[in-house]
């Protein structure tokens, strides 16, 4: 199983590197959010191998859509939508825990119902869906983009703090705020088992 997240790593790192690097700070502040809600070991394995992987759906998308450095126009960005559920048709051709592709689908949805694709609304999303959406929208409102600069960790934060029960559930978001503030938590690539490749 390693060697394939493995593989399918290097396979996003040479498509778009930016994407491999998005994708492994969002699985170390998804873990750090799982083990203060009390994950045992078995489920923080299927959330990490979830989060490294969350994005592997653009691997079908145009590198010049994800490397577009002005805003997306509407067709664009629809484009872009579908890649959730191309990464659950990926995921779910591979030998993983079933639970890690449907992660991976819905990893967009919001409690209120406004995400996508399916517009799951409250606790008809995983858990672990909830959890990485969290994780991925901090990640991505404090780090650079290709069509803007970083806005900074303190506005990811606000966003979240000011959405949560309508787009991300306060318990994650409440555990998130806590590790930023009070614990000095700090996203960097998720440290790799010895069996895996070293981040660069």
């Amino acid at each position: 199983m390693e060697k394939i997240v493995n593989a399918l790593i290097a396979a996003i790192e040479v498509w778009d590197p930016y994407t491999a690097g998005h994708q492994r700070r969002v699985a170390t502040l998804a873990m750090a959010i799982a083990r203060e809600m009390g994950f045992n070991k078995k489920r923080l394995d299927i959330l990490r191998i979830a989060a490294i992987l969350h994005d592997i759906g653009k691997i079908n998308l145009p590198s010049e859509i994800l490397c577009k450095p002005g805003k997306l126009a509407d067709c664009e960005f629809n484009l872009i939508k579908i890649h959730s559920e191309a990464g659950y048709d990926i995921l779910k051709k591979i030998d993983f825990p079933d639970i890690v592709a449907d992660i991976v689908y819905q990893h967009h949805e919001k409690m209120d119902g406004s995400g996508y694709p399916l517009g799951l609304t409250g606790n008809n999303i995983l858990l672990e869906a909830r959890i990485l959406n969290v994780a991925d929208v901090v990640e991505a409102i404090s780090s650079n983009r290709p069509y803007r600069p970083a806005l900074g960790i303190e506005k990811a934060l606000r966003e979240i703090e000011e959405n949560e029960n309508d787009k991300y559930v306060k318990d994650t978001t409440r555990i998130c705020l806590a590790l930023f503030k009070e614990k000095n938590f700090q996203l960097e690539d998720i440290k790799l088992r010895e069996t895996e490749r070293e981040p660069s």
